[in-house]
């Protein structure tokens, strides 16, 4: 199945409920859980990836299959380490071959007992859980910071804690920042000075909580107002007081022309009069998860870009690096990485375009949602799986049709 996207007019008003952002909600599971909390968490999302945590948590069963909910297998594999029992954990081919070495060692390091069930480094994994004793730890800052924030989270219920040292350039900060803000939320304590951070061994406390908006999922909506010539969204729920790193975008899209101003349900998207940049370098250690957004963008605008930071972009739910590549060749134009990390393009367009792109999606729902609204610029676009989208944002394509894009079906 595919979705043929379009959308005849410059025009992008209306109201939309973003959903719940999936990285609090994880966390929030995980902490709820450890904190033997009564009370329900709020403005969950009916995200997969949420669903497939909340459905482990409600589970009577010892054998978990999270799919394609990579951060589920991080959280998950560290949470049930430390849980007397025999686990199971495995998810789909995709998730088989994304790496878990390092988190699983860290883990074995600290008392518990996970062994590879098919290859080794990857899952499945068989966790034989167990009493944790803590130590210090060094980890490399440059790899995934889910495998940082799984052992931080788990860190409290440690006998004696957990000292983090981390080694390199440590990537997506703001994601290890937002753990540790939502741990502080729940009563636990931390010290990170440097490169190492410690958490004592210490009790979270169960406290009422609500998840924040999604700014992963708003920045398809800052991208759509750039693309678009009249703007007037309402994005209920989004506030730029927010724990996610990813918040930062509204700072990087005010010099993309869109001004976000705050109202009393969430923000409001209008143009600020700002001509686009001849030229584009951002860095996006902190924000991976919005790179396919700017690159579509800047394609579509025809702005010549370069970006850096992009070093975990091969290890997400697909290789989004290649992905990229090879998706922005239909429209023309031929991507460069020009080293690990770094995308470049000059501006140009030297491929033969494709008169309706198939977008291949790779179980990927960023590629679904950040190719989406090129159609607002190149014309008619094809989205392959479309309802990839169901892993962080389920209501994407209904909330599209509320704001005058055409959504058909083919078979």
């Amino acid at each position: 199945m595919k979705y043929l996207v379009s959308k005849s007019d410059k025009t992008l008003k209306g109201s939309i409920v973003l959903p719940g952002s999936k990285s609090i909600a994880n966390r929030a599971l995980i902490i709820h859980a450890l904190s033997y909390s009564p009370y329900s968490i709020e403005n969950l999302s009916d995200s997969d990836d949420v669903r497939v945590m909340s459905q482990v948590f409600n589970s009577n069963t010892n054998h978990f299959d999270i799919g394609h909910a990579g951060t589920a297998m991080r959280f998950l594999t560290a949470f049930l380490s430390q849980i007397v029992g025999e686990w199971t954990i495995t998810g789909s081919d995709r998730m088989k071959q994304r790496p878990i070495g390092i988190l699983v060692d860290a883990l074995n390091k600290l008392g518990a007992r996970i062994e590879y069930l098919e290859n080794d480094g990857f899952p499945p994994l068989k966790i034989y859980g167990s009493h944790l004793k803590g130590c210090v730890l060094e980890l490399d800052g440059s790899v995934s910071s889910q495998y940082i924030s799984a052992l931080l989270m788990i860190a409290p219920t440690i006998e004696d804690g957990l000292t983090l040292r981390l080694k390199n350039k440590i990537t997506s900060r703001s994601y290890i920042e937002m753990t540790l803000k939502l741990m502080e939320q729940f009563g636990v304590q931390h010290v990170w000075k440097g490169n190492e951070i410690r958490i004592s061994e210490q009790k979270y406390k169960a406290l009422p909580f609500s998840v924040e908006a999604d700014w992963s999922g708003a920045s398809y909506w800052y991208q759509m107002a750039v693309l678009a010539e009249n703007v007037d969204v309402e994005l209920i729920g989004l506030t730029t007081e927010s724990l996610q790193g990813d918040a930062m975008i509204a700072q990087w899209f005010e010099q993309l022309g869109i001004q976000t101003t705050a109202t009393e349900k969430g923000s409001r998207l209008t143009k600020n009069g700002q001509s686009l940049p001849k030229y584009l370098q951002l860095n996006f250690i902190e924000n991976p998860d919005v790179a396919q957004t700017f690159a579509v963008l800047c394609v579509m605008k025809q702005i010549p870009f370069h970006f850096t930071g992009l070093e975990t972009l091969k290890i997400k739910e697909t290789n989004r690096i290649a992905a990229l590549q090879d998706e922005l060749a239909k429209f023309g134009v031929q991507i460069t990485e020009t080293a690990h990390g770094e995308l470049k393009w000059d501006g140009t367009f030297p491929l033969e375009k494709q008169a309706v792109p198939e977008i291949e999606t790779y179980h990927d729902h960023r590629m679904a949602m950040a190719f989406a609204p090129a159609c607002q610029s190149y014309g008619p676009v094809a989205i392959l799986d479309p309802m990839v989208v169901t892993k962080s944002y389920p209501a994407f394509w209904e909330d599209l049709k509320k704001v005058g894009f055409v959504v058909e079906k083919v078979m």
